[in-house]
Order: C-alpha cells, then structure tokens, then sequence
C-alpha cells in the first residue's frame, strides 16, 4: 500500500509552475517567496562578512546574465540549454549561486563539481556534462586548468569566482583572467536580456542542474534536474515547515520570521544546493557562507552570526560529542536546530549531542540527488532518534521486499520507492540505469526502509542501510550504519565503518575499521583493544550482527564531502588484503 505525509502536512500552497525557471522564482515575488527587501542578506561571508541585500543580487544576477550573453553568445531563447552547460569546480562562494540563476536566465545549464575532485574526475564530468566553459577558484585553479584542457575548453574560458583572501592566503588573482565582479561590471551597462519564453511544461522538462551521483558502483551518473524539480522541493520543504516557523513569529508584529542558517556544506552537493541554498533563501533567511570546514572556524561563525539553524552532516556532529571542551569557548546559544542529512545518523549519536544541548532540536531527514533532494524530515514537533522522519507533501512512497512484494504494514523492510514532483528527469544518457531506477512512476532508492508509527501517532521512515551494502549473515540481513552507531558510542572510538567480509560458515560477516580516539595511549595493544570494541558490541546486539571479521586501525575513514563513508574503498581495500595473503575474496 502506499504511504502518505501525515495528516498534519499541510498541501502544498499551490502546483510547483512549470513554465518558469529557478530564477523567476527565487528571484521575484510572485510565487510565495518571502518579500526580497524584507529577507536578510542571501549569502554572507562567514570569514570576511561581505555580504549582499537580496535586491542587490537580484541585480547581480541580471548583470552577470548580461554580460555572460555578451561573452558567449548565448542568448535566453536559443538553442538548447545542452548548447549552454556552464562547470563550476569551486569551494563554495556568494556567486556560485548567483551564477546559477544568470545560468538560468540565459535558458543553460549548471553543473556543479565536487571541490574534492581530482583532474581526471573533474575531466570526466566536464566531458560527460558537455560543459563549454568552467568557473573555477584560485584554490583549485592548477587542477581546474589541467582537466579543462584535457576536456577540450580553451583557457578563455576558464573564469574565477572569488574567495576571501583567508583561503587564497593573499595571492593575487592571475592578470588576464575574467572573475564574476569583472563580468558584472561589465553586464552593469549592457542592455537587458529579453525574457524566456517558455510555454506550459518547459520548466518541467529543461533541466537547469546536472549533478552527478555516485552512488555504490560504477562511474558518476549525471542527473538532470529541471527547473520544477527544484521549485517543487523548495515549496515542499517550506510548506512542511510552516506550522512550526509560524509559531516562531515576531511577537510584536507578527512578521514572518526569518534567521540565519548555516552554508557550510558543498553547494555543489543537492544537500546545499536545494536545501540550504533554495529552501532557505525563498523564506528569505540568510546563508552564513564558508567555503571549507574548520571546526574552530565553523563554530565562530554561529556566533559571531548568531546562527539559527544549523545544517550538517553526521561526522561533524560525531566531532562535537568528541569535543565538548572546543563547544564549551564560543556561544552558541542563537542555535535552536541541528537538521542533519546524506547520511543516517545514529540514535546514539543524536542522544550524545542532545545531552549537550538539552534545548536544541535534533532534526534529521532524508532524500537524494535523484530527487532534489528531500524525501522526509522530522518536525521540531515530532523528534523521533533514529527516524528521518515523515514524507513532505504531495509524495508518495511504497515500501517492496527484494522478492517484489509490496508491504501493506508497519515494521517491515522494504526497497523504498517514491513518487514526487521533485524526481528528477533521469540520468544523461544512460538507459540502463533509467530503466532500472525510474519505473511506473516511482523512483526505486536503492535504500532500505521501515514505515513506523511514532510516539505521537504519526508514520515516521527509517532508512535502515543501501541495499547493496547490506550485509547477509547467515539470512539475516545487518545495517553497518546500525553497527558504526553504536561502535562510536565506545569512548576508545573516534570514527569507523563497517563492511561486508567472506565467512564459510556465515557467508558473510562484519568487519570494521576504526579510528583511535587521541585520548587512547601510544602503550595500549590493538588486540586488547579490539576485543574491548568487540566486547561493547556483544554487549548490546544479536550475535548475528557481531564484528567476527575483525577490527582494523586505520588513520581515517574515506568520506565524501557530505559525509557519507565510502565503504566501496573499504572493501577494495579489504580484496588486495586478501588477495595478497591467499585468503577467500
């Protein structure tokens, strides 16, 4: 049977449009975005504090579309947005999303890179993508020319956005090359743009960000997501919201309210592109910007900025339970929310940051790349640890057992499949991995879920583990998420993952990785110390679900940049281990 948002979700305010792009919508009034002269400032810069009134980069946004018209030829009505794909290969900025909604004023495309990547991997999308310029920063400039020339994009068009001079260390920009303020300048004295003229259904069928997802194999996918797509999120998140935000509001008088939000997270990942940067800016907060994490740097920020709501992820949450004394020297008291996504967290660890902040709310939800972004969230009004909480409006979910049964009830595992005005249009040019994704109108997750009923009475999800990551010990199936939760609860433990290892008896068991806490001395034995960790999960889990592969130290654990761990390098690891010792792979 199919699950629904709970009674309490309001409906959307009306149907996501479809015949205007991202940049109509966040940049003008006429679909429910909150008034732009009164919105804080979009995007401020947590380390410099330059910043931009929402009417200015209304302006901006014109300007760089004028000038980047001048400069390619592009103009709104012509041509296919394909013939107009822009890279961006940067640590975050207050232009990259200017620069997005210029991209889309222009009718092109945005296809944001991870800052992490190598040349070859920046090589690949820019291919795959299509891309015929890249916006880069001074930081990745040396890997962003050498995988633009192997990508065939001539070095005039490569352009900079800027960064603060704390991240570049003063060097200066290279003379001859164009920045963003350099464009925009130059857009000041151009004549305006002519307007898009899309019909009913081209906002839902143009795609306006090819993201790239990895997911557990294979090379990156490119992902289209059109304009409607990230409208319809942006609307969902904002409506799920509401209830509680209007709870919120001035006491005097009754205006929306309105706060300063975290910008930490890589705008180049759904997470910070749709829900900090989209959801956020439409209500008309404010994105305190830092382009890389630094702990000391980062908790600063909340309170020099007096941050609200902070949007993380579960390893720098894991590094807050481990370093009470860093929280204990700033003021963080302007938090009332910790929302964290691309990852589960673990019910222990949301316990272990709410002993520390009694008055916080810890939030947590769930979504993909391949559906801009969110599927669930938890309400400030209904936390429950563990869950990713309850399905936004207007989606539909269906929870199917491996062997093709739909679950009809609570508490029973399932492949999650959605249904959503945000799923996107599909992977570029791939219809092997369409087919298998996108089917009857739903899009399959590769997640395993459960639908329970919360304390309060409503349906909550539970995102028990990916599918194929899962581990079969003697038929029955073990989350390493489940796993990795509670062997961080150990004090001797400061991160790890769990993978799956061969077993003749079991077919499989678990193995994990561990990272040493500082606290743990140079004199202390591995094997005692992995018996003690072994020891700590026999304690509290079924035997089934013991470490019986064996614990290895390792100096860190290999994360993307939202946090999620990649165990696939793990078990890569793991075969050449084994390969090299003779062992069963």
């Amino acid at each position: 049977m199919p699950f629904y948002p709970p009674s309490w979700v309001p409906e959307l305010p009306f149907d996501p449009p479809d015949h205007i792009s991202i940049s109509e919508f966040m940049l003008t009034e006429h679909y429910g975005r909150n008034p732009l002269g009164y919105s804080r400032s979009p995007f401020t810069c947590g380390l410099s504090g330059k910043h931009y009134s929402a009417l200015e980069v209304k302006e901006r946004t014109d300007y760089l579309a004028r000038a980047l018209a001048k400069e390619l030829g592009w103009l709104p009505n012509e041509g296919s947005e394909y013939d107009k794909v822009i890279g961006v290969f940067s640590v975050n900025t207050l232009d990259t999303l200017p620069l997005a909604w210029a991209t889309h004023q222009l009718g092109g495309i945005q296809s944001p890179a991870n800052a992490a990547y190598s040349a070859a991997e920046l090589e690949y999308q820019l291919k795959n993508s299509g891309a015929k310029i890249l916006f880069t920063c001074l930081p990745l400039l040396a890997t962003a020319q050498e995988a633009a020339q192997k990508a065939g994009i001539p070095k005039n068009r490569i352009y900079l956005l800027e960064v603060p001079t704390q991240v570049t260390g003063g060097k200066a920009l290279p003379s001859g090359m164009k920045t963003v303020d350099d464009f925009i300048r130059e857009g000041e004295k151009l004549p305006r743009l002519e307007p898009l003229n899309w019909k009913s259904g081209d906002g839902a069928k143009k795609t306006a960000f090819l993201c790239y997802s990895s997911g557990t194999s294979g090379l990156p996918k490119g992902v289209m997501i059109s304009h409607r797509n990230v409208i319809a999120n942006t609307l969902q998140i904002a409506a799920f919201e509401k209830p509680f935000r209007d709870t919120k509001k001035h006491p005097l008088n009754q205006s929306d309210y309105i706060e300063n939000v975290l910008g930490l997270l890589p705008m180049s990942h759904i997470y910070g592109l749709v829900v900090i940067c989209h959801a956020s800016i439409y209500r008309g907060d404010g994105v305190i910007v830092l382009p890389k994490f630094d702990f000391a740097t980062t908790l600063q920020a909340i309170q020099t900025y007096k941050i609200n709501s902070l949007f993380l992820v579960p390893p720098i949450i894991i590094l807050m339970t481990k370093n009470k004394e860093m929280l204990a020297k700033f003021d963080l008291s302007s938090v009332w929310t910790l929302f964290t996504g691309a990852a589960p967290l673990g019910k222990e660890t949301a316990e272990d940051i709410q002993k520390i902040f009694p008055s916080w709310s810890i939030r947590q939800g769930y979504g993909l790349t391949e559906t801009s972004t969110v599927v669930c969230s938890t309400s400030p009004d209904d936390i429950w640890f563990g869950s990713s909480g309850s399905l936004l409006p207007s989606i539909e979910a269906k929870i199917v057992t491996l062997e093709g049964n739909e679950v009809t009830g609570y508490d029973q595992p399932g492949e999650l499949l959605v249904k959503s005005p945000a799923v996107v249009l599909g992977y570029l040019n791939n219809d092997k991995a369409n087919k298998e994704t996108f089917q009857d109108g739903y899009m399959r997750t590769g997640d395993e879920a459960i639908i329970r009923k919360g304390p309060k009475g409503h349906e909550h999800v539970f995102i028990v583990d990916r599918i194929k990551e899962l581990i079969k010990v003697k038929g029955h199936q073990v989350a390493p998420a489940e796993l990795e939760a509670h062997i961080l609860t150990h004090p001797a433990v400061n991160d790890c993952a769990v993978i799956q290892v061969p077993d003749d008896d079991a077919g499989e068991v678990p193995k994990a990785f561990v990272v040493k806490s500082p606290s743990v001395g140079l004199e202390e034995s591995d094997h005692v110390l992995a018996r003690q960790i072994q020891k700590h999960v026999e304690e509290h889990k079924a035997k089934y679900k013991w470490i019986k592969g064996g614990i290895e130290f390792i100096d860190a654990i290999p994360k993307s940049p939202s946090g999620k761990i990649l165990r696939r390098y793990l078990r890569d690891k793991e075969k050449e281990t084994r390969r090299a010792s003779g062992a069963r792979l």
